[in-house]
């Protein structure tokens, strides 16, 4: 065999070498690459959060995990996962309309809250006999068909709501519902247990920077008619601790199910909630 013919020949320990040392880069390179792929979809699209209580029934239950989309309001510290010691305010900012579902940190414990934006800066707020009041007018408030919210471990029947059968074996707690329409038109549902306290609450303006949010389960709900206190009320929201707008449910439970037991995963899951749009 001629010199040339031999250089053409790369020695056989090298080449396989070469090649494995390729195919570990690139799966290392994959690897990095979806890691960033999952922090920026963590970071700047979506956040989870799971709802805690009952305070926003009957749209949203005990049990239900949502994505809260984050571009809507910008990007800031308290928006960020790992509680990043970053400056305060907030990057692309946009302000949160009435109606918008907003997830935001409390101002004192730094939980958080899921509530319903009725006032926004500049906005005059207050609450009469139940019924809310902004800039003075009352926001129009119709009476429906009682929301029937059926019983489970995590979902039980508060003072205000009557038990009902509903089929076999079947039982529901019946809770009076209003449609409330704020003026540019947006519509939500609303409980009320009946005369409460916190009916009445004097007017306020909300200042520039500040939300006033309140639950849909209106006697069952610290929100901004309630002063900031770690575990309770959240006062006039800083629009800069918001997280994001609740944007989807992905997956909800009755909170039946044994977490050693995959099976009774599915037989606790709430499936026609799963893929709502909020």
């Amino acid at each position: 065999m001629d010199a040339k013919t031999q250089s053409l020949e790369p020695p056989p320990l090298a080449a396989t070498g070469g090649r494995a040392d390729d195919r570990r880069g690139g799966f290392t390179a994959f690897l990095v690459k979806l890691l960033v792929a999952v922090l920026a979809f963590r970071i700047l699209a979506f956040a989870p959060f799971s709802i805690p209580s009952e305070s926003m029934l009957p749209r949203l239950m005990k049990g239900d995990y949502l994505l809260a989309a984050k571009w809507p309001y910008g990007i800031s510290r308290h928006s960020l996962p790992f509680a990043l010691p970053l400056p305060e305010g907030r990057l692309f900012a946009a302000s949160p309309e009435r109606g918008d579902t907003v997830i935001f940190k409390h101002p004192v414990d730094g939980r958080e809250y899921i509530k319903r934006v009725i006032g926004v800066p500049g906005d005059r707020v207050a609450v009469r006999g139940g019924e809310v009041l902004l800039n003075g007018a009352p926001v129009r408030r119709d009476r429906i068909e009682d929301a029937l919210i059926p019983l489970s471990p995590n979902t039980g029947c508060a003072w205000g709501g009557t038990m009902v059968a509903t089929g076999e074996d079947g039982e529901a707690c019946a809770y009076a519902r209003f449609r409330e329409t704020l003026p540019e038109g947006r519509s939500y549902d609303v409980l009320d247990f009946g005369p409460t306290p916190a009916d009445s609450f004097a007017e306020v303006t909300v200042p520039p920077g500040r939300l006033f949010v309140m639950g849909d389960n209106r006697d069952n709900s610290l929100d901004s008619r309630f002063p900031a206190e770690a575990g309770q009320g959240v006062g006039l929201v800083s629009e800069d601790r918001l997280i994001g707008r609740a944007a989807l449910i992905v997956w909800s439970t009755d909170g039946s199910a044994d977490w050693l037991n995959p099976v009774s995963w599915f037989a606790a899951a709430r499936w026609e909630r799963i893929g709502d749009l909020l």
